[in-house]
């Protein structure tokens, strides 16, 4: 059984007894036995185990952990203390200081964001040393699928920040009556000025925060 925050092995149910997972579990025991694979095994679920579900105010949904040596720490978008900062951060940093006048911060770990509540999700917990997307489309989608739909399902006034198109179709469910789903462009430097600079998101989360009375990030 999957070692797993208790709010979280709640709200998913049966999720881990399912034959995807079994597969998906074996697959990842092996690649982390004869390779390099990121992020370091005790941190996979590291974005759940660090906010439990009743917790949870904003999701922000990325793709593949960060590759490189010393980045992925099973956060979307974060890297450790003393580790540079990625392209699409500096750019998110970028929109942060033009949104809200926030400083850019030195540090690209955004454990103060999930402290008050922000979900760093990734699409696919895991991948191989230096192999972009190499553990896509093993089981992993159907497993954050599932976080996203019980999201969506039993809480309310959720704020879910989906950037690029892949975020976009995989929160194509989320009633936008019951949530507030901000859309823009990824801050990837290939794709940052097709509209993520300029799309306000980190202002937009925290009006819509305050109007259904809730606290607002402090980004």
């Amino acid at each position: 059984m999957v070692r797993l925050e208790k709010s979280w092995k709640e709200l998913l149910g049966d999720e881990f007894d399912k034959p995807y997972f079994g597969r998906l579990s074996e697959f990842v025991h092996s690649q982390y036995k004869a390779k390099t694979v990121y992020p370091p095994a005790k941190l996979i679920f590291n974005a759940l185990d660090s906010l439990p579900v009743e917790k949870v105010k904003v999701v922000i949904l990325g793709q593949d952990p960060y590759h490189g040596p010393d980045q992925a720490h099973g956060l979307s978008f974060s890297v450790p203390d003393g580790v540079k900062t990625p392209p699409s951060l500096q750019n998110i940093y970028k929109e942060l200081k033009n949104d809200l006048g926030v400083s850019i911060p030195i540090s690209g770990n955004l454990e103060k964001w999930v402290d008050q509540g922000v979900l760093l999700l990734n699409s696919t917990l895991t991948v191989t040393a230096g192999q972009a997307g190499s553990h896509q489309n093993k089981g992993w989608e159907e497993f954050t699928d599932a976080i996203i739909h019980k999201l969506a399902e039993n809480k309310n006034s959720l704020v879910f920040i989906l950037w690029g198109r892949y975020a976009q179709n995989k929160g194509a469910f989320i009633d936008p009556n019951n949530h507030l789903v901000i859309k823009s462009a990824h801050p990837s430097p290939l794709s940052a000025h097709n509209g993520f600079f300029g799309s306000r998101p980190f202002s937009k989360t925290n009006s819509y925060l305050v109007s259904v009375g809730k606290i607002p990030i402090n980004w």
